[in-house]
């Protein structure tokens, strides 16, 4: 589909540089309004995930302290003394192993009697515990359990009880085992929590008093509304409160295996605050850049006017086949364009002068070329006896010609490699392919010979494949080349053929036998030898290497020019 260019009036490059500025600014003050809308709820989100996460943390901390003193009871419980009933001893054992750490055993009765508390020292006349709600609880459920938190009558400080009923076998010594551990000692656990500024949390017991808080005391209601609190179910999550004005969020996740909970909260208003105040820098922040862009765009425009146009000169003086200079401005890239209408000046002018040259050489090729097929087709005319073998024989010798042709029109007349060369005319005889063992140096070759060679070798896989070793099955060739040494370097070609047919000479001079004797001949200058031996037919051709090989220089002048 066109672009209706039309809808673009003709103006100035200043119009459409200003233009530009501000189609660029606009939308970028418009991306801005709907990046910080995103970047708000995508703050949101993160800041919902945050407290969330920090609430589970504090949660799997709490739980590991409550799991360490329930696995301490399970262990305590297993004492020799306790089991025979040696108090005293069990009361001395116990304290000396807990000596480290901020917890205390008690034993009490299934009234809830103290029978030792590792607070005093043993014998030390004991009060009724106090927290005779959690006593019944375990006693009922016969599994350990965490109580509220509740203000000791032996302490007298806030603490929580982790109570373990004992089994029937250790009722004379008593109905439950006790870990006792002031609720201070978890609020130093949340001292290593890092809060947001103006953020609290809390451990909640499961009538909702604070175990311990970063803002209330132990022992107090929760500073949290009951309504907010009631819609806290599962087992984490996060709740945004926005009424009353008040943009709060609550962070929460319950205990797995206990009735506790931690809750964490805090206003939001003061990360969208930061949000609304990196808004407003950001849009007068536009504004500038649309003004300043708009200003920059103009003076821009005004300095290219001149390059542009000294430069447009320059395209036109090439149109009319000139070779121009480049001109010096003050834009480097006009500078650049300007060298570059100047290289290309020169570059057309050798370019023309090339394809003359091409069109002189391809000329000649063709002439030398239909001189060749013409000479083919008086020769096949003179033998061949029909129409159909005519056609047939010269058609193969076309083929061969033009794969040749077809190599040389792909490397521009440069020459082709003699491996490639061979390569390609023996495609024609898949079937007998892997029967033909190749040998010898690559090089590459010149035009002249790539259609000469590709001519003979042609003409000697035709000959083999119709009357030769590649007429039987196990037929073997061997296609061998080698370049020797001294004033003048010869190429030596050798195609020799074995466990073939029995091999005649022909009674009459045939056109293949004319290209593989007098054509190889006088096409390289050198010498052709054919031998009609019992083993096998054998070709050999001997000539200066120079009538093949391409010289260095010449390979390198058109590996340049491509």
């Amino acid at each position: 589909m066109k672009f209706p260019t039309r809808i673009f009036p003709t103006a100035s490059i200043s119009v459409y540089l200003v233009a530009l500025a501000a189609v660029i600014a606009l939308p970028l003050i418009a991306f801005v309004i709907f990046l910080m809308l995103q970047l708000e709820a995508q703050q949101r989100d993160s800041l919902n995930e945050d407290t969330q996460e920090d609430a589970m943390m504090m949660a799997g901390t709490i739980e590991r302290e409550l799991r360490d003193a329930a696995t301490t009871l399970r262990l305590i419980a297993t004492s020799p003394e306790l089991r025979t009933g040696d108090l005293a001893a069990f009361h001395h054992r116990t304290q000396a192993s807990l000596m480290d750490s901020q917890r205390y055993v008690l034993l009490v009765d299934r009234d809830g009697n103290q029978k030792l508390n590792t607070r005093v020292p043993y014998g030390e006349p004991l009060q009724r515990m106090a927290n005779l709600d959690g006593l019944r609880s375990v006693l009922q459920s016969r599994r350990i359990e965490v109580s509220s938190i509740f203000f000791g009558v032996t302490s007298k400080r806030w603490v929580f009880n982790v109570l373990m009923p004992l089994p029937p076998e250790l009722a004379p010594a008593g109905a439950a085992l006790i870990i006792t551990q002031n609720a201070e000692d978890l609020h130093r656990l949340m001292g290593a929590t890092s809060l947001p500024k103006g953020w609290s949390m809390a451990v909640l017991d499961q009538t909702n008093l604070v175990v311990a808080s970063t803002r209330a005391a132990p022992g107090e209601p929760a500073p949290i509304a009951p309504e907010t609190l009631a819609l806290m179910s599962g087992v984490s999550g996060t709740i945004e409160d926005v009424g009353r004005g008040q943009g709060q969020m609550y962070g929460y996740a319950t205990l797995p295996d206990w009735p506790w909970r931690v809750v964490v909260w805090g206003p939001i208003a003061e990360a969208q605050m930061d949000i609304l105040r990196t808004s407003r820098y950001l849009i007068i922040g536009s504004l500038l850049i649309l003004a300043a862009g708009l200003m920059v765009a103009y003076l821009v425009a005004r300095q290219m006017r001149g390059p542009i146009r000294e430069i447009a000169a320059m395209a036109d003086r090439i149109g009319r086949g000139e070779i121009v200079s480049p001109v010096e401005t003050r834009i480097t890239e006009a500078n650049h364009i300007a060298v570059a209408l100047s290289n290309a000046s020169f570059d057309r002018s050798e370019a023309e002068d090339r394809v003359h040259l091409i069109m002189h050489e391809l000329v000649h090729r063709t002439k030398n070329i239909m001189t060749l097929v013409q000479a083919m087709m008086r020769q096949l005319a003179r033998r061949e006896t029909s129409i159909e073998a005519f056609q047939q024989a010269i058609g193969e010798r076309l083929q061969g010609l033009g794969k040749s042709i077809e190599m040389l029109a792909q490397e521009q007349w440069a020459g082709v490699p003699i491996t490639r060369v061979v390569a390609m005319h023996l495609e024609t005889f898949l079937e007998t392919r892997n029967r033909v063992r190749v040998q010898g140096p690559d090089f590459v070759l010149r035009a002249e010979a790539v259609q000469n060679l590709g001519l003979v070798l042609h003409e000697l896989a035709t000959n083999s494949v119709k009357y030769g070793a590649l007429s039987a099955p196990e037929g073997r060739v061997d296609l061998v080349w080698m370049k020797t040494e001294g004033e003048e370097p010869e190429l030596i070609i050798s195609w020799q053929e074995r466990n073939g047919p029995s091999v005649a000479a022909p009674s009459a001079t045939g056109f293949g036998t004319t290209i593989i004797k007098r054509h190889a001949a006088a096409s390289f200058s050198g010498q052709v030898e054919v031998d009609y031996a019992i083993e096998g037919f054998v070709w050999r051709l001997t000539a200066p290497l120079r009538h093949f090989e391409r010289p260095p220089a010449e390979v390198g002048r058109d590996i340049h020019h491509r």
